[in-house]
């Protein structure tokens, strides 16, 4: 039961959305996104079943005006006597005893989906298919379990593939020696078709460190590619080995190399979406030399990987592959035009003007047009590098193990980043994404693992930020506005029908109760969970329907994956956050190494009548 003062502000968050709705306010985003190359979305209906009720959801596109007006059918009759115009894109109908096959029209765009009669409660089910399990040095049995996830329109028709990573259950972090099974990369249609798999084989070491899938189209010809690095023996979703098949460099010396790989070619493909066909293969830049040279002789450091994807001429979108956080740092955009994979630049520190910038990476990266000139830049941890591949700024904090970059304070379009540092003395910071310049720091002596940023509190204003060691929750000013203690510093969620976020962690959804300082389970998922006590779904993100995000999970036996879509209504209708790029972009690198949530470039929070995108 909500308290007097919690209700008041549930009140004005409902009254809020109704007139935003009604009014029919749309803001423009922060920078002009139209000459970007980029994906065609379709409507992105949804129908599921839940607690007695079918509930039917699609997107709002860039393209519909504000009031669009959307009708809803089943099975060619109309279940909408008056257009839907305002509101968020929700409709509620009963339960038929047969498949039934949904359509909502409107903006020009319509969408159809087919629920089938014995569709599961609460989620859509994909099946998967799991890779035969593998035998070790010592011939003991290595199975296979789903993990992270992206996606990607790779036929051209506007709705999503998934591309699943396959781990095996003995993958090891670099830190550790040992052998390793196989990765595989899977592609899947929503109706759990699987349209090829990929064997990185076994010269690709398994681990969260090591292959970095990057899902785009960066051709622009509306259909999805995937670039990641590959070794010899790896083989395409046609069944072509790229390399050497006869060739294993795993290390068998009964030392700190043991398992590990130090040795033989390295290379970077760009694979076909639809087929899984290597396209083009090239030498990875850089290879990794003498490994000593990245601060170890064991290929710890020097395997360390990262990757992304960012419009760097204000047009094209170009892969971003990294190698190196610790010591060195190589950040090398590529550019694939249909034919050729070209190197577009090179970022070194090993080159004198960039030496000062070793050592500052994170075990993720934004990228998103932080000073406004059209242009993305790399956000890599404590320093950032500009679309020409040249230094931004370096704040000299070093390495972290998270990262959020999105616009912080409604009043001013600047974007911000929240970022934790393992050195047992510059804690946490807030700053300005574009010029580096420290907000606020709450420095630390213990290595700062985890921080999270989102805007849980109507009574603040902004987005509020904390980590394992920020001394409570904190403001944009840097004040301590809560505990804490008591809720999850790992991912966020848009679920329920309101501007604020939700924290999702360990298979559930979690709501911050400001009268309390705790918080409130609003949903548990019947699945599993990724990486550990990194704890991440398969992926999350507005992959379907309205503007909320789904929750990817596979279930005990990665037999099928799970997309759970919120039921709760919402007054409010925002375009799809994919339209949104640096939220697009976020999510291509959501499964880069250590996972964090994916993150808007506008503000969007209760704290304004104007929301991006508002239609």
């Amino acid at each position: 039961m909500c308290k007097p003062d919690q209700m008041r502000i549930l009140i004005r968050l409902m009254l809020l959305g109704l007139a935003c709705c009604a009014l029919g306010v749309e803001a423009q985003p922060r920078y002009d996104f139209s000459r970007l190359q980029r994906e065609r979305l379709d409507r992105g209906v949804v129908a599921f079943k839940k607690d007695g009720k079918v509930i039917i959801q699609w997107r709002t596109l860039r393209s519909d005006a504000v009031g669009e007006p959307f009708e809803v059918l089943r099975n060619g009759s109309l279940l909408t006597t008056v257009p839907l115009t305002s509101g968020g894109n929700f409709y509620s109908d009963e339960i038929l005893e047969s498949d039934a096959l949904y359509e909502v029209r409107g903006g020009g765009i319509n969408g159809q989906f087919l629920l089938k009669a014995d569709a599961p409660d609460g989620y859509l089910r994909i099946p998967i298919e799991r890779p035969a399990s593998q035998m070790n040095e010592r011939g003991r049995e290595i199975t296979f379990s789903a993990n992270d996830a992206s996606v990607g329109d790779v036929d051209g028709d506007g709705q999503y593939e998934i591309f699943l990573k396959w781990q095996p259950r003995n993958a090891a972090d670099n830190s550790h020696t040992g052998f390793t099974g196989n990765t595989f990369i899977d592609c899947y249609k929503l109706d759990g078709r699987r349209l090829w798999r990929i064997d990185m084989g076994p010269n690709i070491r398994s681990g969260a460190h090591y292959t970095q899938f990057v899902v785009y189209d960066f051709d622009g010809d509306g259909r999805a590619e995937m670039m990641v690095k590959t070794a010899d023996g790896t083989i395409d979703g046609m069944g072509n080995v790229i390399g050497d098949a006869s060739k294993d460099w795993r290390s068998t010396l009964s030392d700190n190399t043991y398992g590990r790989i130090i040795d033989g070619p390295e290379f970077l493909t760009v694979f076909d979406g639809l087929s899984g066909k290597a396209l083009s293969t090239v030498p990875y830049v850089p290879d990794r030399g003498e490994p000593g040279s990245w601060g170890d002789n064991y290929a710890n450091r020097s395997e360390r990987y990262l990757a992304g994807v960012g419009y760097l001429d204000g047009i094209h979108p170009s892969a971003i592959f990294c190698r190196g956080y610790y010591t060195r740092t190589v950040i090398v955009a590529w550019n694939w035009d249909g034919r050729q994979l070209r190197q577009h630049w090179v970022f070194d520190t090993n080159s004198p003007q960039w030496r000062a910038y070793a050592g500052q990476g994170n075990h993720n990266l934004r990228v998103a047009d932080v000073d406004g000139d059209g242009c993305d830049e790399i956000t890599y941890g404590a320093m950032c590098v500009d679309h020409n591949g040249k230094g931004l700024y370096n704040t000299g904090m070093g390495h972290g193990d998270a990262l959020h970059l999105t616009a912080f304070d409604p009043t001013t379009d600047r974007l911000q980043v929240w970022d934790c540092h393992e050195n047992k003395r510059d804690g946490s910071d807030f700053r300005d994404a574009a010029t580096g310049r420290v907000i606020f720091q709450v420095p630390s002596s213990i290595d700062v693992g985890r921080c999270m940023a989102a805007d849980i509190d109507p009574t603040n204003v902004g987005v509020e930020m904390w980590s394992s060691d920020s001394k409570g929750i904190r403001n944009i000013k840097g004040e301590v506005v809560g505990d804490a203690r008591w809720i999850s510093t790992n991912f966020g969620v848009w679920w329920d029908g309101d501007l604020l976020r939700e924290l999702l962690d360990r298979e559930m959804v979690t709501k911050y109760n400001w009268t309390t300082g705790r918080a409130d389970v609003l949903k548990r998922f019947d699945g599993r969970f990724n990486n550990g006590t990194k704890s991440n779904p398969c992926l999350s993100a507005d992959i379907l329907g309205d503007w909320r995000e789904e929750v990817i999970v596979r279930n005990e036996e990665s037999t099928e994956l799970r997309i759970f879509i919120t039921d709760i209504p919402t007054p409010y209708r925002i375009n799809c956050l994919m339209d949104d790029i640096p939220y697009r972009l976020s999510v291509v690198a959501e499964n880069v190494a250590y996972n964090q949530p994916p993150e808007t470039g506008f503000y969007l929070g209760p704290d304004t009548t104007v929301v991006p995108f508002l239609k």
